[in-house]
């Protein structure tokens, strides 16, 4: 039998801002399907580590790879298209724009890798526009600007946001942040249903929201990884709980 490929590999990889090593020598893997999640303290690495992977920021060292191929020097626009959609911890949407047109944008740029010649399709735009946002529960918002929203259905429109862009990898930075106890929990379900067709990966500080979600669990601290496994082990593993779940 064939051994199975990760969909996402960092072998070695490193960054420093200065004399600040924000990563440090870190070899991770996401297996296709999980929901994987990253915890630790504030400083831990947690979004430089995931912003290395969608080329956001470039390494100081190491390798990434991602369905097999070597991605370290790819930018982020040609990461979108491999496969690999980002939402920010600080909502990034267009508040002047309506949640029709912000969802569109990236709609567009995935028809256009389709597309070889001619125009947009524009009953195939607005059908899938309608698609990601009748799966986040805003369809009904497709109108209103995203200025106007509320801070959680903001929230919502970049997740449908990345939807729309077809990924194979979905990354989460901090998506209950700022959201109601009833937001966080129809998030959640939303993530499961969202981990049918993509790998999720998600960072997160309610560790409610990632022991009920993760199928593995990565701790950072300092830069690198300190522990992987699944809720229940890392709950009782004891650096993990004197690092960063209380002692």
């Amino acid at each position: 039998m064939a051994a199975v490929v990760p969909l996402l590999t960092t072998r070695s990889l490193s960054r420093r801002f200065g004399g600040l090593q924000a990563v440090a020598n870190v070899d991770f893997q996401v297996q296709r399907g999980e929901i994987r999640a990253i915890i630790g303290p504030n400083g831990a690495g947690k979004t430089t580590l995931v912003s290395l992977v969608c080329g956001r920021i470039p390494p100081s060292e190491g390798t990434i790879v991602f369905e097999g191929e070597d991605i370290t020097g790819l930018p982020a626009h040609t990461r979108v298209l491999r496969g690999i959609a980002y939402t920010f911890q600080i909502t990034s949407v267009f508040a002047n724009l309506t949640c029709h047109d912000n969802v569109a944008l990236a709609v567009q740029r995935t028809l256009l890798s389709k597309q070889r010649w001619g125009r947009l399709d524009r009953h195939a735009l607005t059908a899938e526009v309608m698609a990601a946002l009748e799966r986040v529960g805003i369809a009904d918002l497709a109108a209103v600007p995203a200025g106007k929203l509320s801070y959680g259905h903001q929230r919502l429109l970049e997740v449908a946001m990345g939807l729309a862009l077809n990924p194979r990898l979905l990354i989460l930075d901090e998506p209950t942040q700022g959201l109601s106890d009833a937001e966080i929990a129809s998030f959640c379900d939303l993530v499961r249903a969202i981990a049918e067709e993509a790998t999720i990966l998600l960072i997160e500080h309610n560790m409610h929201v990632v022991m009920s979600l993760a199928h593995t669990i990565t701790v950072m601290n300092n830069g690198a990884i300190l522990a992987e496994g699944d809720p229940a082990a890392i709950s009782a593993n004891a650096d993990v709980q004197q690092a960063y779940l209380g002692g």
